[in-house]
């Protein structure tokens, strides 16, 4: 083997053992800090993650390298989650869980088919709440993906101490490769601040419980804003010069009616121009259309962020609504 590439490869070995040598100390650093910070105990600290497991599953995910191609227009977005079958399984949760649902919109003001939309879209009613270890897929992220490491670290450390709150085993929870758990997919953090016992059971199990599931959504929503009553997305139009005016307005409801009719809106509703708006352009197979999104649809946006998501949300509570109020 030639001199420098002797070098080379051993100059790699030494960038490796320094990153590895790097990580370990980061998680001790982390661990030091629970036990100051919050009075965990160290020595099931480490022994939770002695039993830790890296998954290259998922930083093979993570790592995957852009292809440049063009998002997924909404069209065909829209068919992974606006289904027959997603529809009828949400009339069947519905059915299943209508006194829950009663409840909840009673008492945080979200409708129901809202709520049956969020769980429908993320796990399926249930069914594919994530088969990762949470502590599996948050030691990975933390600790081995420095993009987002920092974000990674504070869910943890929710984790940890969600866990401790909860009387949970750490190392029996399950969720999705990113670490969000449960019927209704809340990271950590979400599940500290927003995840209610619905039931008064005395537990806030968002992995088992349907009616805690429930409860935590609308909790989510009404504490992000929801606006009892008030709409959420109507068809728009505007003028052909206002596209990239409009497009360019920041993706939140800071806008009066007024400001985005005077920028090229065409806009005839109902609400006066004091309201409040987003400006979405969405594609089909016809051509892109426009939308006027309201706090409505910014709440539903918290869950995540794209405007394709809360269409796919939004229009699954429609059909979802309409098809249970046929069984009625």
């Amino acid at each position: 083997m030639r001199h420098d590439a002797i070098i080379l490869l051993l100059s790699g070995l030494l960038v490796c053992s320094f990153t590895l040598r790097a990580e370990i100390i980061n998680q001790q650093e982390f661990i030091q800090d629970m036990v100051v910070q919050h009075g965990l105990d160290e020595f099931r600290l480490n022994y939770l993650f002695k039993q830790a497991k890296v998954k290259k599953s998922i930083l093979k995910v993570m790592f995957r390298p852009s292809t440049g191609k063009k998002a997924t227009p909404w069209y065909k977005y829209r068919r992974r989650f606006v289904t027959s079958k997603r529809i009828k399984d949400g009339v069947k949760y519905w059915q299943r869980n209508a006194s829950a649902l009663e409840r909840a919109q009673w008492h945080y003001g979200v409708p129901a088919e809202i709520i049956v939309a969020i769980i429908g879209v993320e796990t399926l009613y249930g069914q594919n709440k994530g088969h990762f270890r949470v502590l599996d897929a948050l030691t990975t992220l933390a600790f081995h993906y420095p993009r987002r490491a920092d974000f990674f670290r504070q869910e943890l450390e929710h984790y940890l101490l969600l866990t401790d709150e909860e009387g949970l085993d750490p190392l029996k929870q399950k969720g999705s490769y990113a670490g969000a758990m449960g019927i209704g997919q809340f990271m950590p953090s979400s599940f500290r601040r927003y995840a209610v016992d619905f039931d008064n059971d005395g537990r806030r199990d968002i992995w088992h419980n349907n009616v805690d599931a429930i409860g935590s959504v609308a909790n989510y929503f009404n504490l992000h804003g929801w606006q009892s009553g008030e709409p959420v997305i109507i068809a728009t139009q505007i003028r052909p010069n206002a596209v990239d005016t409009l497009l360019g307005l920041k993706f939140k409801p800071d806008y009066s009616l007024r400001y985005l009719k005077r920028n090229g809106l065409l806009y005839h509703g109902d609400q006066p121009n004091s309201t409040k708006g987003m400006f979405i352009d969405l594609e089909t197979e016809i051509g892109t259309v426009y939308w006027l999104g309201f706090q409505n649809y910014y709440v539903i946006t918290r869950y995540n962020r794209s405007k394709r998501y809360a269409m796919a949300v939004y229009q699954l509570a429609q059909e979802i609504a309409n098809r249970y109020a046929q069984t009625r």
